[in-house]
């Protein structure tokens, strides 16, 4: 499968294939004419990656990951679960930190838009 094939199967550009081939995440091969083409598990596998992209998960942990994915693009092997699990405690932190500067920063918008300007004299 050419890399335009990809493309239009799983709906992510070719700029981004090429991305995810340069960070080790998917594999082709090279015609002659120096042309992509990819295996035919190449659209389940950008399925996977794209997967773990939208659960936060970097480039460089997929890489990582990746090959511990099974079955459909939400089923992984049961020893990333600590991983996994790690990585949604930095993000609930992360949510808890930018809920409390929310939280100023709306205090500090009520503060100034209820504060009245004095008469300059």
């Amino acid at each position: 499968m050419r890399i335009g094939e990809l493309a239009r199967e799983t709906g992510v550009s070719i700029r981004l294939l090429r991305y995810y081939e340069e960070q080790g995440l998917l594999d082709s091969e090279r015609t002659p004419g120096g042309q992509r083409v990819y295996g035919t598990d190449a659209p389940a596998v950008v399925r996977r990656i794209r997967a773990l992209l939208d659960a936060g998960l970097p480039t460089r942990v997929i890489a990582e990951v990746l090959a511990c994915v099974c079955g459909s693009e939400a089923e992984i092997e049961p020893c990333l679960n600590p991983l996994l699990v790690a990585r949604l405690d930095a993000i609930d932190e992360k949510i808890h930190d930018l809920q409390g500067a929310r939280s100023s920063l709306a205090a500090l918008v009520a503060v100034t838009e209820g504060r009245q300007l004095a008469p300059t004299e």
